[in-house]
């Protein structure tokens, strides 16, 4: 699945993989990298990649749900938050491969559990994240 026409591109460049550092093209993100004891790592000071896709996921999908929510004329309260896990492993019956999966506990106070289920599935429609993960990660969606 292509876009028709990038709206937005994102720069940003890596450098010494997992215990490297990351750079955004206007120097916004500047963050070192470690590796969780979890994967063999120091556990050092830096972030990882599963913690920067799961603050990017949920942002976006948040972003998805006040679409949805304009277009239906919904009221979304602003203090709508996702809980995201984002969980790294060896792909079943893949030797040597990994490979992420995404839990995400949605919390929207004050709406009506089945509005916010409703919501929940059409931005997840929609979500750019949701859609370039669809078939390829296992993902999660509760309403908390």
């Amino acid at each position: 699945m292509a876009i028709d026409t990038a709206a937005y591109t994102a720069h940003a460049t890596s450098t010494g993989g997992r215990t490297g550092t990351t750079e955004s093209s206007d120097g916004k993100i500047r963050l070192q990298l470690s590796t969780p004891k979890e994967l063999g790592g120091d556990n050092g000071p830096g972030t990882n990649p599963e913690q920067l896709f799961a603050a990017g996921y949920s942002a976006c999908f948040i972003g998805a749900m006040k679409a949805v929510a304009a277009r239906q004329k919904i009221s979304l309260p602003a203090d709508v938050s996702i809980k995201a896990d984002v969980s790294i492993g060896p792909l079943t019956g893949k030797p040597g491969a990994f490979g992420i999966a995404v839990a995400m506990a949605v919390t929207v106070p004050g709406m009506d559990r089945a509005a916010v289920e409703s919501l929940v599935a059409t931005a997840h429609e929609v979500c750019p994240y949701s859609n370039a993960t669809r078939g390829n990660v296992d993902v999660k969606l509760s309403v908390a």
